[in-house]
């Protein structure tokens, strides 16, 4: 009669997705009136979304620490990464290429 209704989606649902840091990240966002959302990546410098392919962005995504993403953060940081393999991709594709055109490979120096 008093039963507890189960939560939408059941016990995978969309709660089960947060960790436990970013749970705390949003209640200090919360009890201090802040967006949810960690603006100090804005103030750092060059947002993952507009971070050009390359290395520095394989940097910035090998030493980010997923766990402690919100929401908005990890749906960014998947798209830098699509971004990263599409660009990858392209210079496989030309070494792949240049490979199959038969040409021999410049030497270093050489004449």
């Amino acid at each position: 009669m008093n039963e507890v209704p189960l939560q939408p989606g059941g016990p995978g649902g969309p709660m089960k997705a947060m960790s436990p840091g970013v749970v705390d990240f949003l209640f200090r966002q919360l009890v201090t009136g802040e967006p949810p959302e960690d603006t100090q990546w804005r103030r750092e410098g060059t947002v993952l979304a507009e971070q050009a392919p390359g290395a520095e962005l394989a940097r910035r995504l090998s030493e980010t620490d997923v766990e402690s993403l919100t929401p908005l953060e990890l749906f960014e940081y998947v798209r830098a990464s699509q971004r990263l393999v599409a660009w990858a991709e392209q210079l496989k594709e030309r070494a792949v290429g240049r490979y199959c055109t038969g040409q021999p490979a410049k030497s270093p120096g050489g004449a």
